[in-house]
């Protein structure tokens, strides 16, 4: 099983590959799109889009797990993030990939690290568990694969507690189907003509 952890940004977007074999969690890629803040928005959006979809080509991963929405202080940068973090479904909707969210308490836990702990915590636990040897570029990447560490964690117990968000094309591909039968499809997915 092959996930893809996404952990949005319009500025910097982190994505981080994890893998569950032989009998552990293994580090496959992770790094960070990195877009120039003086860019306009769409300009960032389309090197988000482009830069995620050749992640997909090169590393075929079964699922996408993202961060769920969350309240944000600031309404204009909630927006922007949640542009971000839509163009990731999109590159995962092109390529039927099902893709899941969690809680950030819920990726933080599933981690070992507190609900409030800091993002050097989860920096730090993810290391251990993954048992990185060089540091990553950014915490962003760091935040990315303990999204994915989160899914394969969920995956692996057969637990609910993910939302997929299922669109129109998509497939139940790398889950179990009495797991896929006990999660609730945020959108439901329009009839195939296949």
């Amino acid at each position: 099983m092959r996930v893809l952890g996404v952990d949005p940004g319009s500025r910097y977007l982190g994505f981080g590959l994890v893998e569950w074999r032989t009998g552990r969690s293994w580090h496959v890629a992770s790094g960070v799109v990195k877009c120039d803040a003086r860019a306009p928005l769409a300009t960032r959006l389309h090197q988000i889009f482009v830069e995620l979809g050749q992640v997909l080509d090169v590393y075929r991963p079964e699922a996408m797990a993202v961060e769920g929405v969350f309240t944000h202080k600031n309404a204009r940068s909630a927006l922007v993030l949640g542009h971000a973090r839509g163009v990731a479904l999109l590159v995962a909707a092109q390529s039927n990939l099902p893709v899941f969210e969690y809680a950030p308490a819920r990726v933080k836990k599933s981690v070992g690290a507190g609900g409030n702990d800091s993002k050097g915590s989860v920096a730090r636990m993810v290391t251990t568990l993954l048992r990185l040897t060089e540091p990553l570029e950014r915490a962003d990447a760091y935040d990315a694969l303990a999204v994915g560490l989160c899914h394969l964690h969920q995956f692996r117990a057969g637990l609910g507690g993910a939302r997929v968000v299922r669109l129109p094309g998509s497939t139940k591909r790398g889950i179990p189907s009495d797991f896929a039968s006990r999660l609730k499809p945020s959108v439901i997915p329009a009839r195939s003509a296949r």
